[in-house]
């Protein structure tokens, strides 16, 4: 567990640091001003991954819905239009930013901030490798789930502050959205940590390593009968949180013009933009961790991604696959249903999805007690 401390002679440090939070753990050896530094190192590090993921997930949605629609999508701007998104993103920055008259302008301002801040937060509690992690702690999926949560508090914030009657609709369809599905989304956690006894992302990955050609002890195929089901309610559910299609509600353009940022334009509109694209990313991440395995690979053994250099690279690159194969297949799955109504959106999480994870749970419970 990675700790601040404070010590009794006035220095600040990391304990129980280690891998990327071992770096940042040198730093805050020299006082308060080197935690300061570390502090400020882990979040460059941060936004910079999250901002450069969105990037990459622009680009692979343009180009897997123009396939799908028998199109070539972005092919000018670099090579296959790699820098299309970096371009789109340097417009943005350099769009008129435009606050309505009648808009609360605080909070307005602030709002999306607010959901930037809590998908950046949670970002650094994803494991990617034994070692890749720059804060590892026993309450990792505590705060990921309260972290996550900020975003629906952005959103009302956008929404109501907006002064638009299209981005209030929006903003209450988002905060009956989300705080249906976390019902579900919960529960599927609940299920990992009966299974594993931990909250940490990082000792579920470990704690999945080996079995029969190293993919027995992964939680689907190690717990089918309640952990399949289990995941597939959490990546619904997730969608919903991320806000894609077909749960795109809160957005929806051909009903609420643009929905909660409607009336956001340049700077503040890429920072919504920047959340959902990386916030798919954490939400595959965490999946990942929880049922299929982490950074473990089939027939490669546990002790093989540990412990050392090329061992890390490895485990990073199969995180990665792994969570870039999830993101596929949300990007998939927008472009092939259509948006269904907020009733359905509803009856979908109560009368089916959470009746699911319950089941699921209880009978985790049992699993786990005859084990």
């Amino acid at each position: 567990m990675t700790v601040l401390a404070f010590l009794s002679n006035g220095t600040v440090e990391l304990q129980g640091a280690s891998g990327a939070t071992g770096i940042l753990k040198g730093l805050a050896a020299y006082g308060f001003w080197g935690y300061l530094l570390a502090a400020l190192v882990g979040f460059a590090l941060l936004f910079g991954i999250a901002s450069a993921l969105p990037i990459l997930f622009t680009w692979a949605e343009r180009r897997v819905s123009g396939r799908m629609q028998q199109r070539w999508g972005p092919n000018r701007v670099g090579p296959f239009g790699l820098i299309q998104a970096l371009a789109d993103g340097i417009k943005l920055m350099f769009k008129e930013d435009i606050i309505p008259a009648q808009a609360d302008k605080f909070l307005f301002m602030v709002a999306p901030g607010i959901v930037l801040a809590g998908m950046v937060s949670a970002f650094a509690l994803v494991p990617l490798s034994d070692s890749a992690v720059i804060v590892d702690t026993s309450l990792g999926l505590y705060l990921i789930a309260a972290l996550l949560s900020l975003e629906v508090i952005g959103v009302i914030m956008a929404g109501w502050a907006s002064n638009n009657k299209w981005s209030l609709f929006g903003a209450m369809r988002e905060a009956a959205q989300m705080v249906s599905y976390e019902i579900p989304f919960g529960l599927c956690i609940l299920l990992a940590v009966v299974s594993y006894g931990s909250l940490s992302l990082r000792e579920m990955s470990l704690a999945q390593a080996g079995g029969f050609l190293n993919v027995g002890n992964w939680l689907i195929f190690h717990n089918p009968f309640f952990a399949l089901p289990a995941a597939v309610v959490f990546f619904i559910a997730a969608l919903a949180n991320t806000k894609r299609a077909p749960f795109d509600l809160p957005e929806a353009e051909s009903e609420l013009v643009s929905g909660f940022h409607t009336e956001y334009s340049g700077f503040r509109f890429s920072f919504f933009f920047l959340e959902e694209y990386a916030s798919m990313f954490v939400i595959s991440a965490i999946l990942v961790s929880m049922f299929l395995g982490g950074w473990n690979l089939p027939f490669v053994p546990g002790s093989a991604v540990t412990g050392s250099f090329g061992g890390e690279l490895l485990a990073v690159f199969t995180m990665l696959l792994k969570s870039f194969v999830l993101v596929f297949v949300m990007i998939w799955i927008r472009w092939t249903l259509p948006r269904i109504r907020i009733d359905q959106v509803m009856s979908l999480c109560y009368k089916y999805l959470t009746p699911i994870a319950f089941a699921c749970l209880i009978g985790t419970c049992w699993w786990e007690l005859a084990a």
